[in-house]
């Protein structure tokens, strides 16, 4: 069996993926994240061969945080200098639970040895993608008009490991496993 392309999420509930569907404009320049697509990143994990599957899904199952309020807010881009390419939400006053969880699933994934790029955790929700002939600055207004965005708080119960395939148009995202705090 091939690799797949995982990564490891918290899913967000259905009246919060709508409430940051309203921030979507009709800009042709942005790629906007399909609804059933939105979650708060935890990982990235890249390519993944199949016979690493099941540890890291066992190693994930120990992982444990209790269940915790957040809230999302602020929009802001990557890179965070220059122009554009990802237009993202942020996690408002981040709680310590967030740290911790991801510090859990860190230590687990190490555990299996699968190697962890250790920058900065900047959690984050990908709202859409800046096309790559978009006129430079074409994210200025967005982000500029919703900066003071703030998300309705939402309990994070759960972290999910989905895989990521990539189509002509555009990633489509696999629920693997579900693990509940």
């Amino acid at each position: 069996m091939p690799a797949e392309r995982l990564f490891i999420a918290i899913p967000l509930p259905v009246p919060l993926r709508n409430q940051l569907m309203g921030l979507f404009d009709p800009l042709r320049s942005i790629v906007w994240t399909r609804p059933e697509q939105l979650h708060l990143t935890l990982r990235f994990l890249g390519a993944v061969d199949a016979e690493r599957f099941d540890p890291i899904a066992a190693a994930l199952e120990r992982v444990r945080v209790e269940p915790f309020l957040l809230s999302l807010s602020s929009v802001g881009a990557f890179p965070p200098r220059g122009a554009a390419r990802i237009i993202w939400v942020g996690v408002g006053h981040g709680h310590p639970r967030l740290n911790q969880l991801r510090q859990q699933i860190d230590d687990a994934l190490l555990a299996t040895r699968l190697p962890v790029d250790v920058r900065l955790f900047h959690p984050h929700v990908t709202l859409g993608r800046v096309k790559n002939d978009a006129a430079p600055g074409a994210a200025i207004e967005f982000l500029k008009r919703h900066r003071d965005f703030e998300g309705a708080p939402f309990r994070a119960e759960a972290f999910h490991l989905c895989a990521s395939e990539l189509r002509p148009g555009g990633a489509v995202h696999t629920l693997k496993r579900e693990f509940r705090l």
